[in-house]
């Protein structure tokens, strides 16, 4: 009898859910037993979908795939995340996998690939997409030869010292939650310093804000201290 291995899906754009899933239940070991449109959804939905791999995108409202990778992997240990995104961004790789996911691939990976990398991440190999290891392997090298970080910009220097502290927990992959935990206050408080930051900071998402923040993690941590 076929063990089937129980896919979550999570994805804001319900139309690449649905193609996902079409494509992917044609394969005979392979059962998609849930969809969640952002992160937050997706936690909530684990402990009573106990999926085997979790297909994650990157970039979503509310919780974005890199923090809730993280907290999967922190409360959900078993459960194998493979990121798939239209994004080849090298940045995104390395918070991914610093996050715990198994895998990136992007999404115009043919389904046949993807169903190969579902099957070896979920026995726990690691699947990285084509040219992403050189990429990964490449920024290594760079950090390597770099002794300094770059002096921060203005609009960094001008954020309240706490506003700094949340920043610095951001790169860290801390949630909204763990951040409110570590720093003693709410979690409605977080979420107005993540939107001030953003803000002040001219970024998009709390994404870019991970991988701002890790270019200037020397400062923040100084700064802080």
């Amino acid at each position: 009898m076929t063990k089937f291995i129980k896919i979550l899906l999570v994805d804001d754009q319900s139309l690449i859910r649905q193609g996902l899933k079409v494509l992917l239940e044609l394969e005979p070991d392979l059962e998609v037993i849930g969809e969640a449109e952002n992160g937050d959804i997706a936690l909530k939905m684990m402990v009573e979908l106990n999926p085997d791999v979790v297909l994650m995108d990157v970039r979503m409202p509310i919780l974005d795939g890199v923090a809730a990778t993280k907290e999967i992997n922190t409360h959900f240990p078993k459960v194998k995340v493979l990121v798939l995104t239209t994004f080849d961004d090298d940045e995104y790789v390395q918070l991914a996998l610093q996050n715990g996911a198994m895998g990136y691939l992007l999404k115009d990976t043919p389904s046949e690939e993807l169903a190969i990398a579902i099957r070896a991440v979920n026995k726990g190999y690691t699947q990285l997409g084509p040219g992403i290891v050189k990429k990964l392997m490449t920024q290594f090298s760079g950090s390597k030869n770099h002794q300094s970080s770059p002096p921060p910009p203005a609009n960094l220097v001008e954020l309240t010292p706490r506003e700094k502290e949340v920043l610095r927990l951001i790169a860290t992959g801390d949630s909204n939650k763990e951040i409110a935990k570590k720093l003693y206050i709410s979690e409605g408080t977080v979420k107005n310093h993540v939107t001030n930051i953003l803000n002040r900071l001219g970024l998009r998402d709390r994404t870019q804000a991970a991988i701002f923040a890790n270019s200037f993690f020397d400062y923040l941590q100084e700064s802080i201290d």
